[in-house]
């Protein structure tokens, strides 16, 4: 079996891969790809992490954690989905993005040593990531939320290598958050290791968030009498159909940051940008794009 650990970030899913996964909880299970409600795993992977700090489950811990968390006797592979694995909102930023993040996935990893495991994490523009998770703090000022780190100097692929050093071994798949839209399906395929062709219910979801209630209706009967023969395919029609019918509102992200400018905005998306193109050259790496 393989585990494949959803990381999240905040900011990013807000947990519709997961519920869309589990809504094809069954179809999936019949493909060897269990995926258990979060509810079932999400404080007790966080307990049993603390109580081994670290060190490796004993067998017989294993064979516990695993029978709490999984329904099927066997599978060939179990989806795992938490935004707080790396760390919680408030410890997100410490100098760095998510500065303790691959120990804490070694220590999870550690519950389950003889499971081969997958990372799979969305990342996001910290230009509007900074401005959102600023708002999972319950009212903390700017200046002691971000605790003097410059903004400017933050790099997601600091997180990314420290996951690869402290995880040796480990597949790491990324994509773009802003790409997300456009990619979802492959996402979901990635994560969960499903057949091609599988119909997965709720996998348009995501656009019903983004795109008039007409418009979705327009592009799925576009679609089903229109069959995409390959996903880039697939993501032209719903780029056009995003052009077409898109709600502006909710496209549009606030930023209202002390100090900052437009100046500032367009340096942190500039380098955000270099920095996802730094991310896909590196080995472990596997970067999913429209």
């Amino acid at each position: 079996m393989r585990i494949a650990y959803h990381l999240g970030v905040h900011c990013t899913d807000e947990d519709r891969l997961v519920r869309t996964l589990h809504r094809n909880a069954d179809m999936l299970a019949e493909q060897g790809i269990e995926v258990p409600a979060p509810e079932r795993y999400r404080n007790l992977i966080r307990d049993t992490a603390i109580q081994l700090k670290g060190r490796v489950a004993p067998t017989e811990t294993q064979a516990i954690v695993l029978d709490q968390i999984m329904d099927a006797e066997v599978a060939d592979r179990m989806v795992l989905s938490w935004e707080n694995f790396l760390a919680f909102p408030a410890w997100a930023v410490k100098g760095q993005l998510y500065r303790t993040g691959g120990d804490r996935m070694r220590a999870i990893c550690n519950i389950f040593p003889e499971i081969e495991a997958e990372f799979f994490i969305g990342l996001r523009n910290p230009a509007t990531y900074l401005p959102d998770l600023l708002r999972k703090q319950r009212g903390r000022p700017w200046a002691e939320f971000i605790e003097g780190t410059d903004p400017l100097d933050l790099r997601w692929s600091d997180l990314i290598l420290n996951l690869l050093e402290r995880n040796p071994g480990v597949p790491l798949t990324v994509w773009a958050d802003e790409d997300t839209p456009l990619i979802w399906p492959e996402v979901l395929q990635a994560v969960a290791d499903h057949p091609d062709g599988l119909p997965l219910s709720g996998r348009d979801d995501l656009l019903s968030g983004l795109m008039t209630a007409d418009g979705l209706r327009r592009m799925e009967v576009y679609l089903e009498s229109h069959p995409p023969q390959t996903p880039s395919q697939r993501r032209r029609v719903v780029s056009a159909f995003l052009d077409k019918f898109a709600e502006p509102t909710r496209l549009e992200t606030e930023i209202d940051v002390p100090g900052w400018t437009a100046e500032t905005i367009a340096t942190l998306t500039e380098t955000y940008e270099r920095d996802l193109a730094y991310i896909a050259t590196l080995p472990g790496v596997q970067m999913i794009t429209p």
